[in-house]
């Protein structure tokens, strides 16, 4: 790979990274609630008593550096990034936001590869099939079928999902990543248990993109089938299985890659709003917990991990494009 390609690649992901988690740092101070004292009338309003809260609220904040200036603050922020530190959370106080997001990070994970791999090789599979002219005529129907699901909002059609298959037919639970009161293990009844409530989670986040990536993938493929490349491999009496996959889709998967890149954020915060519906503990949850109880250090720690997230994404997909094409490395 050419060194200059993957260093252009490499700053613009530093650069990325450092304006994200710059903002992500403002965008917590701008809001005027004191977390400290947020946090202890919640537990007054829950009946418990509080005594001595001014010293209680003065000396959390000078545990946690908040008296300091915000220039002294940011400064305190980036060097713990740079140590893997993302400070305490405030509603689990002492335990660590990296803690916190550790034990929720192979749920968010776990559901997002798989409902992204889903999504986009089923989509792709179906608009490229849709246009190949071999294909009968009445399997292009598919993608007209799948694009209204695609104008449903994720947190509606996730709703309708729960209606449907968890509170009307029962067949699958209604959230949560077990079932409740079950023994967990290794084994693969615990997995099966798993995949159940996992269903409607991710089924929820391929029928809202599966659309589109059909209908965009079938409008490319229109434009590949004249290419003279396709002509050429007819004229050498390919098999069509062969043109159709060696030439005419893996060309039109470029511009399918790039969208996936940029469509990746869009990905992620609908899981945020789907792992909320469906009671999954993935970092979606966190950041609604954290947001309820004003845990700022925890919010920034999510939502800095998203960024991050959705920066690696695009960083790897620049990276495996000059496989696809290899013009992209000059």
């Amino acid at each position: 790979m050419n060194l200059r390609y993957l260093g252009r690649r490499m700053a613009t992901f530093l650069l990325t990274i450092f304006i994200a988690s710059t903002l992500n740092f403002a965008i917590t101070r701008l809001t005027p609630q004191d977390p400290i004292a947020a946090l202890l009338g919640r537990m007054a309003s829950r009946g418990r008593s509080v005594e001595n809260g001014a010293e209680i609220t003065a000396l959390f904040r000078e545990r946690l550096g908040l008296d300091d200036s915000l220039p002294q603050q940011y400064l305190n922020y980036l060097l713990g990034l740079l140590r893997g530190d993302l400070g305490y959370s405030l509603a689990f106080f002492p335990i660590k936001v990296e803690a916190v997001i550790l034990r929720a990070l192979p749920w968010t994970l776990g559901l997002l590869s798989v409902a992204t791999l889903l999504a986009f090789t089923i989509g792709n599979l179906l608009g490229a099939l849709a246009a190949w002219p071999q294909v009968p005529r009445g399997f292009r129907w598919l993608v007209y079928l799948s694009m209204p699901f695609s104008a449903i909002p994720y947190y509606l059609l996730a709703l309708i999902l729960v209606y449907l298959f968890a509170l009307t037919w029962q067949v699958l639970p209604l959230g949560g990543a077990f079932t409740v009161g079950s023994t967990r293990g290794r084994d693969l009844a615990t997995f099966a248990d798993m995949a159940r409530h996992a269903t409607l989670p991710v089924l929820s986040v391929v029928l809202a993109v599966v659309g589109f990536w059909a209908l965009s993938m079938r409008g490319i493929m229109a434009t590949v089938l004249g290419e003279d490349y396709l002509i050429y491999a007819q004229a050498r009496g390919l098999r069509s299985r062969r043109i159709f996959s060696h030439y005419a889709m893996r060309n039109a998967m470029l511009p399918q890659v790039t969208a996936l890149a940029i469509d990746f954020g869009r990905l992620i915060s609908g899981q945020v709003l789907v792992e909320i519906i469906f009671n999954y503990p993935g970092m979606g949850w966190v950041l609604y917990n954290a947001l309820r109880s004003a845990d700022f250090f925890v919010i920034q720690g999510v939502t800095l991990f998203m960024i991050f997230t959705v920066a690696v994404a695009t960083l790897l997909l620049d990276l495996f494009y000059p496989l696809l094409d290899p013009r992209i490395r000059y």
